[in-house]
């Protein structure tokens, strides 16, 4: 594929790379500081969703394996230190991080792109699967679609927002 204006350099680094573990701290770190930012304000973390912004990102350029490491770490950490998200909402919030690291990872290198409908196919897909997952482990539609009913400005900060970011990220 020749490179175009639309091309991102895309890298899928391994478990064995110190660079692995040094990207997912630092997209660690986006994902403690942006989501206590977003708390400020009532109903933040279910409005705008921080907690996936930097797990797209680190999947989408870096690959799975530094997307794993963040989706997971993310929400574990932060319900640690500051009680949030709920406990309770751990398994469905790992489910839906640990399926954005994926599918972020499998649009990244099918497309060897950055563009909006890739990123828009990425966060449909995690919703998605999410959505499934928390349904069947809630046994309720109305929590399993919360996050596309209150968190639509959140899905869409992903969408541009990630597009934007991982745009400026490019070499």
């Amino acid at each position: 594929m020749k490179p175009t204006e639309s091309t991102a350099r895309l890298y899928n680094l391994s478990y064995s790379e110190a660079k692995t573990y040094l990207l997912a701290t630092l997209f660690i770190i986006g994902n403690i500081a942006v989501p206590q930012l977003c708390h400020l304000a009532s109903l933040g973390g279910p409005r705008w969703l921080p907690i996936y912004f930097f797990t797209l990102i680190a999947a989408y350029k870096y690959g799975w394996r530094a997307g794993l490491l963040t989706a997971l770490a993310s929400p574990v950490i932060n319900c640690a230190i500051f009680g949030m998200p709920a406990a309770a909402t751990l398994p469905s919030i790992l489910v839906k991080s640990a399926a954005l690291a994926f599918i972020a990872s499998a649009v990244a290198r099918k497309t060897k792109s950055v563009t909006i409908a890739a990123i828009a196919l990425t966060v449909i897909g995690y919703q998605a699967t999410g959505t499934v997952a928390e349904w069947c482990m809630t046994g309720s539609l109305t929590a399993a679609i919360q996050d596309l009913v209150t968190g639509y400005p959140g899905i869409l900060v992903q969408v541009f927002g990630g597009y934007l970011l991982l745009r400026a990220m490019r070499r």
